[in-house]
């Protein structure tokens, strides 16, 4: 087996932990892969270094890895998602004065609850607009993002317009506390451990995790070019086997010391082990008084079949797309949408991690607000909301 090169881009982000750990932990080398992984700032830096060749593959937010496809909002280059870097581990954080008046509003109800915050949010917005005060203004990281679509999923739950009522700015996952700091952001959605970072700081709260917006929602996926897909089938089934086997490692607790630590390094994610700890154990401390709440769903890189992808998770993104004005109805689209997440390719590279797949919630999303989601049914999902396109 002779070793290949590769060059792969990356995020700091906790759901590079498969990614860095297949590395740093030596199992793409055990795959005869010598990765040179490259630290970046921003998506569009990510998208366009892997579009045009530099990189062989990257840590791609999900949705990107649709849009090059179907050639929305950038040239048109058909990308491949053979393995799920992460499931969940967004969160919205929002500032110290939001949270009080969102609070506030919410009138003695639990703002836990997020049909609960977003109609707070609701109130809050209408009575600043009353009072011809700016609009708020929340971070997301890409408009072609899960953020975006976690943000507007549920601020349109709840009676806001995203379009009208705030402001919606694009902001580098690592400049997310800066701005929140700045008082440039009242708020943003953003994946871990960026969140953790702006409540250890004393400057944000986190609101929700976005597994209590949607129970299972695809964050990153592992992308390739699918013109290079089709020249390296070798290696790129080396390349999943390894983070296959990094992604049960790290999710493994009797190796999450050191995980952690190896994660916590400058050139890899750059925020303290104890934060990155917090997130993969599923323990989210949500406010500066130390707070806790623990899921089992917050990030999950490995477990619960988050490594295989699922079709209905593309398909859902696709129909966000569509409500969002960003690309058209077509069941054409729709299809081409889902042919990106290519479970095929996982199952034959790792065959025996096929049958660990968690099909629940039914519908492969679980999201808080509306009719279960229908993967091939985008129009009905757009009419529960009174969306025609």
């Amino acid at each position: 087996m002779s070793e290949q090169h590769l060059r792969i881009g990356f995020i700091p982000l906790c759901d590079a932990t498969a990614l860095l750990i297949a590395v740093d932990k030596g199992f793409a080398a055990a795959e005869g892969l010598d990765i040179e992984l490259v630290r970046e700032v921003s998506w569009s830096n990510i998208r366009d270094k892997l579009n045009i060749g530099l990189f062989d593959a990257a840590h791609l937010i999900a949705p990107v890895a649709i849009a090059s496809s179907l050639g929305l909002g950038h040239v048109k280059v058909p990308i491949v998602a053979p393995f799920g870097l992460g499931v969940n581990g967004n969160a919205i954080t929002v500032s110290p004065a939001l949270y009080a008046s969102i609070a506030a509003a919410a009138d003695g109800e639990n703002i836990a609850d997020p049909m609960v915050s977003a109609r707070a949010l609701a109130r809050v917005v209408a009575r600043r607009k009353s009072r011809g005060e700016p609009p708020l203004t929340f971070g997301m990281t890409f408009p072609f993002s899960t953020h975006n679509y976690h943000l507007r999923f549920w601020m349109a739950a709840g009676g806001v317009d995203p379009d009208e009522d705030v402001r919606l700015v694009v902001l580098p996952p690592p400049y997310m506390v800066d701005s929140l700091a700045s008082n440039h952001v009242d708020g943003f959605c953003v994946g871990a451990p960026w969140n953790s970072v702006a409540v250890d700081l004393g400057i944000g709260f986190i609101l929700h995790p976005v597994s209590e917006i949607l129970s299972r929602a695809a964050e990153k996926m592992l992308g390739v070019r699918a013109s290079w897909a089709q020249e390296h089938p070798d290696t790129l089934r080396r390349l999943i086997r390894a983070h296959g086997f990094a992604a049960a490692y790290a999710e493994d607790p009797a190796n999450r010391e050191e995980v952690c630590a190896m994660l916590a390094a400058p050139n890899r994610i750059g925020a303290s082990a104890e934060v990155i700890r917090r997130t993969l154990d599923g323990r989210i401390k949500v406010a500066p008084d130390g707070t806790l709440r623990v899921s089992d769903r917050y990030l999950m890189v490995g477990r619960n079949g988050a490594g295989r992808p699922d079709p209905a998770q593309a398909a859902w993104l696709y129909a966000q797309m569509v409500r969002w004005g960003q690309a058209p109805l077509s069941n054409d689209l729709l299809a081409a949408a889902k042919r990106v997440w290519r479970p095929d390719l996982y199952d034959a590279a790792l065959p025996g991690e096929a049958a660990t797949y968690d099909s629940e919630p039914r519908d492969g999303i679980g999201a808080f607000a509306g009719p279960a989601f229908d993967p091939n049914d985008v129009a009905t999902h757009l009419a529960a909301w009174d969306i025609k396109r």
